[in-house]
């Protein structure tokens, strides 16, 4: 007889759409792809939601307006009782008090995700104490979770994973070149959400300084996010039309990348481990970031890539101009970049660690009886009021 799959509920309180909520869906699918169950819960019209349907992931709308929302918090309750929920799998704040407090009172695990190296003040570390264990994106997000109280034992550094059946060496940036009239010009670009926290600002600092020394290098800005006005008015202030394109949101990364000389990331806070950064080293494009976060767990100066302080715009235009100006020292980083990617950082090596976790918490008696004897897989989707 075939073992029941047991359901993975995934929440998510944040209407934003950036490396977070692609996560979510790019580890839903591979749950679903390897024998599990899977259900994500979001806000009603969500970008999350558009995206989980998109690939066709079973997901939930329900509004979860506040931390103490009781209609949201019976809502899940009756969720994890009627899809007979093994674990709840939270990942921002207000999703995490409600995913918790409805787990708990349905004896069910939890696992909490920490995806940004953000502070957190002891006083509300409770949400993160309620979880059984915590994932953290990274080892300095680790660290941060941990001076919030939560037992080092309990805490689980497993950075995002980059599917390299997408992302591979083999993969060419000819036809977004093409696309964009830009087939011999020395390309750098910027793919992240346009928010503050990215480091736009600096990125076209920099871009005046490189333009100094390579008048010919092109701009790219990739990406969607509440900045992207404010971006575009400083790109025009700063007489970098002709030379920054702004290409708004873009499903073909893959090929952006290879399309690049050179990815940059200079995240001015909050960046516990980047989706971006492996993902270029995947396809061979070299890579300069700040010293934010998790950045420098996998960007080596010097060794894998170009590591500078944040906020340098001068700093960040020297590692670019040097990375243009010596293309087979800067491609020989990536290799080694790439390498460790394969060897570390791919989507199913981040699954087996993840899944480990879920295996571990589920072992410790928390399996809802009902599942022993499941009604069949879950699919569609329901409304919750």
């Amino acid at each position: 007889m075939t073992a029941p799959r047991r359901l993975i509920l995934h929440t998510e309180a944040s209407v934003g759409f950036g490396g977070q909520e692609l996560r979510i869906v790019a580890e839903a699918r591979w749950l679903l792809d390897h024998g599990w169950a899977v259900l994500v819960a979001g806000q009603p019209d969500s970008p999350l939601l558009r995206e989980a349907r998109r690939h066709a992931v079973p997901a939930v709308a329900l509004r979860m307006r506040r931390a103490l929302d009781l209609r949201a918090l019976l809502a899940l309750r009756r969720l994890v009782a009627e899809r007979d929920v093994a674990l709840v799998h939270t990942h921002s704040s207000v999703d995490s008090w409600l995913g918790a407090l409805a787990a708990r009172s349905r004896r069910r695990p939890v696992v909490r995700s920490r995806h940004v190296t953000i502070a957190i003040p002891r006083r509300r570390g409770l949400v993160y104490r309620l979880a059984d264990r915590v994932i953290t994106s990274g080892e300095a997000a680790a660290g941060i979770v941990a001076a919030a109280g939560v037992p080092r034992a309990r805490i689980v550094a497993i950075p995002p994973g980059v599917d390299t059946g997408r992302f591979h060496p083999d993969v060419s940036g000819a036809a977004v070149r093409r696309e964009l009239g830009m087939e011999t010009a020395s390309l750098v670009g910027l793919v992240a959400n346009i928010r503050g926290s990215k480091g736009h600002n600096v990125f076209l600092d920099a871009a005046r300084r490189v333009l100094t020394a390579r008048p010919a290098a092109r701009f790219l800005i990739v990406g969607d996010g509440i900045g992207f006005d404010d971006v575009r008015r400083r790109v025009g202030a700063l007489g970098l039309d002709a030379a920054v394109t702004m290409t708004g949101f873009r499903r073909d990364i893959p090929e952006v990348m290879a399309a690049l000389d050179v990815l940059v990331l200079p995240s001015i806070r909050s960046e516990a481990a980047s989706q971006v950064i492996p993902q270029a080293l995947a396809v061979g494009t070299p890579v300069v970031a700040s010293d934010v976060g998790g950045s420098g767990e996998l960007v080596r100066d010097g060794e894998t890539g170009r590591l500078v302080p944040a906020g340098d715009a001068a700093a960040l235009a020297a590692a670019i101009v040097d990375c243009l100006a010596d293309r087979e020292g800067a491609r020989a980083m990536a290799r080694r970049g790439q390498a460790l990617v394969r060897e570390r950082h791919s989507l199913d090596a981040a699954m087996a660690r993840t899944t480990a976790v879920y295996e571990e918490v589920l072992g410790a008696g928390a399996v809802p009886a009902a599942s022993r004897q499941r009604r069949g897989t879950v699919g569609g989707e329901s409304h919750p009021p």
